[in-house]
């Protein structure tokens, strides 16, 4: 790509955003919580998409071999169910919320490098919903920026949760395993943002507990 079109595409990405951003200075917390949670939806249902080309040709080898607690975000402290996430202030949740996305930033790039080489016949569509994984994780991760400033001040603090890798491994089977392995991990965070964001959204409504 020439530099006159990385430029010509910055600068419509700048536009787009600039106008996202008016845009949504009208829109109600209520209603950017539902965008939220549409778009939380959609990663979580791409997610499992994926996971299921992964194993259209190959059995799921990377869950025999490791376990949720080696996935890089476990250490988050993290509610076991919707009664807890219920209990949580709005401002912690989001914050919850956030530091899930952001921890993996790092990860979706490498998967997203990794999965145009990926030893899979299903290689083409692997790769194009990785793509579309780390597109739809930015945008939601923008909107929650958003929702971050219409809430001012009772915005928490994030988690820092650093991902140390640069590789899926050398051989063929190691960045198989460790694809699957980073897919899994990322189907399990992305369903417990779907939740907590329906949770947020839920309570935004001012809905009954029993009603979320």
């Amino acid at each position: 790509m020439t530099r006159c079109c990385r430029c010509t595409r910055l600068h419509l990405a700048v536009t787009v955003l600039m106008c996202v951003l008016i845009y949504t200075e009208g829109v109600s917390l209520s209603d950017l919580l539902d965008r939220a949670a549409q778009l939380s939806d959609k990663l979580h249902s791409l997610s499992t998409s994926l996971t299921n080309d992964l194993d259209s040709h190959f059995p799921s080898v990377g869950g025999k071999f490791m376990r949720p607690s080696m996935c890089h975000t476990s250490s988050l402290q993290i509610p076991n169910d919707k009664d807890q996430a219920l209990r949580i202030p709005e401002n912690e949740l989001l914050s919850l919320v956030r530091s899930l996305l952001m921890a993996w930033s790092d990860p979706l790039a490498l998967m997203s490098s990794e999965a145009t080489n990926l030893p899979h016949p299903e290689r083409n569509s692997i790769n194009t919903k990785t793509r579309e994984l780390q597109d739809h994780t930015s945008n939601l991760g923008a909107g929650l920026e958003h929702l971050v400033r219409k809430m001012g001040s009772s915005s928490g603090s994030l988690s820092s949760l650093p991902f140390n890798s640069n590789d899926l491994g050398q051989d063929d089977i190691s960045r198989l395993v460790n694809f699957q392995f980073l897919l899994s991990c990322f189907r399990r965070d992305s369903h417990k943002i779907d939740s907590f964001l329906k949770v947020l959204r839920c309570r935004a409504a001012k809905m009954l507990p029993e009603m979320c």
